[in-house]
């Protein structure tokens, strides 16, 4: 009796469970940043890649912590931006305030100890280290002045390709 060769998953179930369950850690960020921030005594650790794609930080800070860091969002974290697919947060570090960006697919833990919750996510692979050099550098790039009304923009991306 021949078997069936295995059913592979072409619809990467696992990848799709990452995704939703970092939608919670996505939604629990969004509140923590709401004016009236976390309730109770909630409060959060976040854990990420440092070398993961799109994170970015001052380079004394991410060297210290050359694979993960966790930090903690209880009562002193400023300016927390909860964005789509990233957040950023002003976290105190040595009594300096030092702004850091994270893409939700590095973190791999979300852990809020007041009620036991935990969800831990596969690591993403890690980026080479010009890729998030540069990312660093366009984050903390000043803007230039708006365009004027109907003047066209042009952005050059040659700046994040790998060369």
């Amino acid at each position: 009796m021949a078997q069936d060769p295995p059913v592979q998953d072409l619809m990467n179930y696992e990848a799709l469970a990452q995704d939703a369950l970092r939608g919670v850690a996505k939604a629990a960020l969004k509140r923590a940043a709401s004016p009236e921030g976390l309730p109770g005594a909630h409060h959060l650790y976040v854990t990420f890649k440092t070398d993961a794609v799109g994170v970015s930080g001052p380079n004394d800070l991410l060297s210290r912590y050359p694979d993960e860091m966790t930090i903690v969002l209880q009562h002193q974290y400023w300016d927390l931006a909860p964005g789509e697919t990233f957040f950023s947060v002003t976290l105190q570090f040595g009594g300096q305030p030092k702004r850091l960006s994270v893409p939700y697919a590095a973190i791999t833990r979300f852990y809020d100890p007041s009620v036991q919750f935990l969800l831990q996510f596969e690591a993403p692979p890690s980026a080479p280290q010009e890729v998030n050099a540069t990312v660093a550098e366009a984050v903390e790039a000043k803007p230039e002045a708006p365009a004027k009304s109907g003047d066209a923009t042009v952005v050059s991306l040659d700046q994040f390709r790998k060369k």
